[in-house]
Order: C-alpha cells, then sequence, then structure tokens
C-alpha cells in the first residue's frame, strides 16, 4: 500500500546503477515506483512495473497501472532509460529506445492531472569540445561525435517540443564513477596498467588533454536538489553536472601508476592510423577477449571538456564534493586487496594466467 503522506516518484531504468542510487536516496520521501525491464531487489521500498520503453503499448500499460494504483497526480519523474554501448554503433537502438521512448513518457504523462517534473539525463558529450584554459557552459557549441550525444541531443530536442507545462530538467552529466570504479573507460585504463599491458603506455591523441567526471554521489546530490528546487527553476532548465578540475590523460594514467607501485611509467604518442589498425586487429583476434578500445573512437583522442558549472551553482546552489584525482585511491583499493573481485565489480575479464598468479600468491 501506498503512504498516504508520500507522493510518488516515477523512476525509468531504475534497475541501472544511477537508478538503484536514486531508489535508495528518495525511498524515505517518496512512493517510488521504478519501471523497468528487469526487476531489482532494492535495499529500500519500490514498486517495480515492467515496461520495455521501446514498446508504445507497454509504454501506456506501464503508465496505466501507475494511474490505477496510485491515481492521477504524480511527483517527480526521473528519466534514464536509454540505449548505451561501446561496443558498435545501432542508430536504430538509440532512435527506439532513447529517442522514442522519451516522446512515449511526455505523450503519456500528459494524460495525467498532474506532473511535478520531467527530469532527463543528457551528457556533456552533446558539446563541441574545447581547447586547453577554455571551458564549455549550458550555451557553448552543440557537437556531437557518435550516436550516442547524438541520440542525447535529439532527446533534448524531442523534451522541448513536447514538455508543454510539465516542468522539464535536462542535466548534461559527465562520466560517473563511485568508490568502485564502476567507469568503464577508467576501469579499462586502470586494468591495461594493472596487467603491464603495453597499450598502457600508447596513446594516439594529445595527452594532456582529458574528461571530467562526476561521482555518483555527486549526481544524486544534484538530482535531489534540482527536485527540491523545481519552483524556483527556469522551464525548461538546461544545467551542466561534472566536476570542474579535468585530469590529462597523462595525469590519469600516473596517478594509475604511482597507486599501482609501478616504476618508471611512461605514455608515448602513436599515430592515428597504427592505432587503428591495432584496435581493428585485437577486436578481431580471439584471445583478445576484453577489448574496450575501437577503431572509430580513435578519431577522438584529442578532444579536450573543460567545465564551467557557474549554472548549477547559482540555480540548484550545488557544486561536486569528489574528484576523481582524489577518488582514485578509493576506487583502487579493492584492487589491491582482491584483485579478482573488483575485476568482477566492474565487469573486467581476468586472463588466466593472472589469476593463477593471484591465487598461488593468495595461498
Amino acid at each position: 500500500m501506498m503512504a498516504k503522506d508520500k507522493k510518488v516518484m516515477l523512476i525509468t531504468g531504475a534497475s541501472g546503477r544511477i537508478g538503484k542510487n536514486c531508489v535508495h536516496r528518495f525511498a524515505d520521501e517518496y512512493q517510488v515506483v521504478g519501471f523497468d525491464r528487469h526487476e531489482h531487489k532494492h535495499e529500500k521500498d519500490m514498486v517495480h512495473i515492467n515496461m520495455d520503453i521501446s514498446s508504445d503499448e507497454s509504454v501506456k500499460d506501464a503508465l496505466n497501472q501507475v494511474r490505477n494504483r496510485f491515481g492521477n497526480d504524480i511527483g517527480p519523474v526521473i528519466h534514464l532509460a536509454a540505449y548505451y554501448t561501446f561496443s558498435d554503433q545501432k542508430a536504430d537502438l538509440y532512435d527506439a529506445i532513447t529517442v522514442q521512448g522519451t516522446r512515449r513518457m511526455l505523450e503519456g504523462l500528459h494524460e495525467f492531472n498532474s506532473v511535478d517534473q520531467f527530469m532527463f539525463s543528457s551528457t556533456l558529450l552533446v558539446h563541441k569540445p574545447c581547447e586547453v584554459g577554455q571551458t564549455i557552459n549550458e550555451n557553448s557549441p552543440i557537437d556531437p561525435k557518435w550516436d550516442y550525444p547524438k541520440s542525447k541531443v535529439k532527446t533534448e530536442k524531442v523534451i522541448n517540443d513536447l514538455h508543454g507545462d510539465i516542468p522539464a530538467v535536462v542535466m548534461r552529466i559527465a562520466g560517473c564513477y563511485d568508490d568502485l570504479c564502476h567507469s568503464i573507460p577508467i576501469a579499462h585504463n586502470i586494468q591495461r596498467i594493472y596487467q603491464h599491458e603495453v597499450d598502457a603506455h600508447l596513446y594516439p591523441g594529445n595527452v594532456t588533454h582529458g574528461n571530467p567526471f562526476l561521482h555518483l554521489e555527486d549526481l544524486t546530490d544534484a538530482i535531489q536538489l534540482a527536485i527540491t528546487k523545481r519552483n524556483e527553476l527556469p522551464n525548461p532548465f538546461v544545467v551542466i553536472i561534472g566536476e570542474d578540475k579535468t585530469m590529462s590523460y597523462a595525469d590519469l594514467q600516473n596517478a594509475i601508476s604511482e597507486i599501482l607501485e609501478h616504476k618508471d611509467y611512461h605514455v608515448y604518442r602513436v599515430p592515428k592510423w597504427l592505432a587503428k589498425d591495432g584496435a581493428w586487429v585485437e577486436n578481431r583476434l580471439p584471445f583478445f577477449n576484453d577489448n574496450f578500445i575501437q577503431p572509430w573512437m580513435i578519431d577522438m583522442a584529442d578532444d579536450h571538456y573543460a567545465l564551467d558549472i557557474s549554472c548549477a551553482e547559482k540555480h540548484l546552489g550545488w557544486r561536486p564534493k569528489h574528484y576523481i584525482g582524489t577518488s582514485l585511491p578509493v576506487m583502487m583499493e579493492l584492487l589491491k586487496t582482491d584483485p579478482v573481485q573488483w575485476y568482477e565489480e566492474n565487469g573486467l575479464v581476468m586472463p588466466k594466467h593472472l589469476r593463477k598468479h593471484i591465487e598461488a600468491h593468495a595461498k
């Protein structure tokens, strides 16, 4: 039964990492209803409703279940469901899930009497990279380079066109991590250095360039502030959320190397054509079974992003409490104490010879 003093909060993609964190954060204040294709057991109460956001019928049925069970007035909607992959590019899935899925949600939400807020998780990658010394704000040029940010740009337009009288928030967020890492790019960087791979010393771009990151707890803080201050925000409200210090690729690699106590670590720049050929080969040979770098990524190796978060400070009173540079020792602590578990936590494949070496020394 729903607590009578709680408003309903809808979270799409509730079983994802951001979604689970939102459920844990808001379950005391709201009656959380989680939409996802797969049910996930949370530490705090959440009503799960099965929904395939790529289906008109499924979205309509899920929202009807909300209406029948909880009524026609709902609180905030945190829309996280989206398609995302590094392995290949599938524009049709980005459109069906991210773009059209958002359209389905907004059209369905307009059938309720009231919706407090609609919040969408976009990405800072919708913006054109900047030069070192410059920063990116919400008004900076839009220039997405691959299907994931391109789908976010299209979805932002859908929201702008369809949100109507529903207050809308678009958060352009940096790449997220937490205390166990759970960041695909960072985890693979750590893995390559930990395994003493040749690739760890090679880079096809300017090593003084880099990307900002965002701790999951800081993102959840920003979401909570946007909900709390929803009546004070512009409509729609677009805001960049990320750390306002960017760690260069070289500094990131050197910091990882120092934590692992690897001596004389160096990064050497290689031509892009050679890096593309190497990535192409590694993705086709059977003994390279845990590849992250794809040939299409090489052209973006020189991209640099640094953020101006003054909008988040002004309207939300938000600043990040974490920084990737000081968080690395925390996220790598488990790696140093239990490498097998750290690999499993981050979805990495540990080479058999390394696992045997670790197990032998553990005995």
